[in-house]
């Protein structure tokens, strides 16, 4: 089993930026993707952005050139750094972690998440 613990959500104004951070922990010599997620209320979830242990990254096209997915493997964390921040960024995000690489992660069903970070934009 593998558990992820988000954190680093809060409320900004527009423009600003935030850093979230995704603590796993259980047998994460498992993992091979881990990704980042969000949900606005009302709306289906998305996936934002993926990082493979091979360094693939994927971001989706509303992120791309503001968000920034990394990951620290000693610390065994996962982070999304998040500039210029817009409205419409304003969502729970979710870390998730899958034992199958990204572009199968991807697609759907991923097994590991974590319990989510709130953040909030203000215009």
């Amino acid at each position: 089993q593998v558990q992820l613990v988000e954190s680093g959500g809060g409320s900004v104004q527009a423009g600003g930026s935030l850093r979230l951070s995704c603590a796993a922990s259980g047998y994460t010599r498992s993992i091979v993707c881990m990704a980042w997620f969000r949900q606005a209320p009302g709306k289906e979830r998305e996936g934002v952005a993926f990082n493979n242990n091979g360094g693939i990254t994927i971001y989706a096209d509303s992120v791309k050139g503001r968000f920034t997915i990394s990951k620290d493997k000693a610390k065994n964390t996962l982070y999304l750094q998040m500039n210029s921040l817009k409205p419409e960024d304003t969502a729970m995000y979710y870390c998730a972690a899958d034992v199958r690489g990204c572009y199968d992660a991807k697609r759907g069903g991923m097994p590991y998440w974590g319990k989510g970070t709130l953040v909030t934009i203000d215009s």
